[in-house]
């Protein structure tokens, strides 16, 4: 794992975490806004080194996010429906989010082992777990040459 696909899926302070409901009553639901994200996406490619275009087709947002990544726009897209909450606001917002999932951040909350009932990260869903299970690997990695 390079070092920028590392920075892109390491976990968030749990503190940013936040939880809600899922519909239809499937459960509770843990995600991040999309603030995280953008400050994600700062924090490893710089303020120029990404951008997002967003087209509406149908009744769906669309973002295109797309990230520099040696010498070469990298783009991938998702879309998602307004929310109940902020209408097409929510709809950008949830957008960004779900194209993020696609370059690696938040993924892991997705997981079905990421969490525990009592809403407790498992120990390589926290930043420092992962941060050790990436040292781990890289250890390992060098050792076997």
């Amino acid at each position: 794992m390079d070092k920028i696909e590392r920075a892109l899926k390491r976990p968030f302070p749990v503190a940013k975490l936040r939880w809600r409901k899922g519909q239809g009553g499937s459960g509770d639901l843990v995600y991040i806004t999309a603030r995280d994200v953008m400050d994600r996406l700062d924090d490893v490619f710089s303020v120029g080194g990404w951008q997002t275009r967003y087209d509406f087709i149908g009744n769906r947002m669309i973002c295109a996010l797309s990230v520099w990544i040696g010498d070469q726009w990298i783009t991938k897209s998702d879309g998602a429906d307004d929310s109940n909450i902020e209408g097409a606001k929510g709809g950008i917002s949830d957008s960004l989010k779900r194209s993020a999932v696609l370059v690696g951040i938040a993924r892991y909350l997705y997981h079905p082992n990421a969490f525990d009932r009592d809403k407790n990260p498992a120990s390589w869903a926290t930043p420092e777990g992962y941060d050790e299970l990436m040292d781990a690997r890289d250890k390992e990695k060098a050792s076997e040459r």
